[in-house]
């Protein structure tokens, strides 16, 4: 089952981790662990959060050679998340393994593949002259969807101004993840192309990823739920 909101734990321990989770009450809701955590902690921290019942988006953006991505890819359907991720760049074929390698692990669980269009971190004009990748985010992005979409992918994360329209290219089952999700008083910090609960739900995205709108946040509880509401309602703050 996916989830609307997974709330990003960007801690560096599962001490840290545990703390945040039972001081601020966020026992069993979405979440998404990522490479700091992960790299850190290992499979024992997806063990961990699967056992007070956290669904899970194991957000570690692969890009390797298509056998390298398949082989790691078996061994990730073992642990039962939601959600894990590819980075599209990788091409197709490197898609079309990772969903195999899923496949063949064979766990019973239905595990959605995501592919990375272009990270939320990035502008046209980074795009264009550190990756030298001509045209606009909104171009790539939706160009990169589509051959996920081909190669056998579930959906992408890319952000909410590409989700409209990779729902036109892809259809409304390709999902859209879409991280970079800010409240009005939270800063932009490293992430370039953001927006807020409420206008990601209107521009089409089915799934947000939000981390430091919340963690970092004076009040992470009332910070959620601001988030939920918004969501929920498509009203901002």
């Amino acid at each position: 089952m996916i989830h609307p909101i997974y709330l990003a734990l960007d801690f560096p321990t599962w001490q840290e981790t545990k703390q945040f989770i039972e001081t601020y009450g966020f026992k069993g809701v979405p979440v998404k662990v990522g490479m700091e955590l992960f790299y850190r902690e290992g499979p024992v921290v997806i063990e961990k959060l699967k056992q007070d019942n956290h669904p899970i988006f194991l957000d570690l953006k692969l890009h390797d050679i298509p056998t390298t991505v398949m082989k790691a890819m078996r061994n990730i359907s073992t642990l039962g998340v939601d959600m894990v991720n590819v980075h599209a760049l990788g091409g197709s074929e490197m898609i079309k393994w990772a969903k195999e390698g899923l496949l063949l692990g064979g766990s019973g669980i239905d595990t959605k593949l995501i592919a990375v269009t272009i990270l939320t971190s990035m502008s046209d004009e980074k795009m264009n002259e550190e990756l030298m990748i001509n045209g606009t985010v909104k171009h790539v992005a939706s160009h990169l969807a589509n051959m996920a979409n081909e190669s056998g992918a579930d959906g992408v994360v890319c952000s909410v101004h590409e989700a409209r329209k990779i729902k036109q290219v892809c259809g409304n089952d390709f999902l859209t993840v879409t991280p970079g999700i800010r409240l009005e008083q939270s800063q932009k910090d490293d992430q370039e192309r953001v927006a807020t609960p409420a206008y990601a739900k209107k521009a089409g995205a089915d799934i947000l990823v939000i981390g430091r709108s919340v963690t970092k946040a004076n009040d992470p509880v009332k910070a959620y739920k601001q988030a939920m509401e918004e969501w929920n309602n498509g009203l901002e703050s």
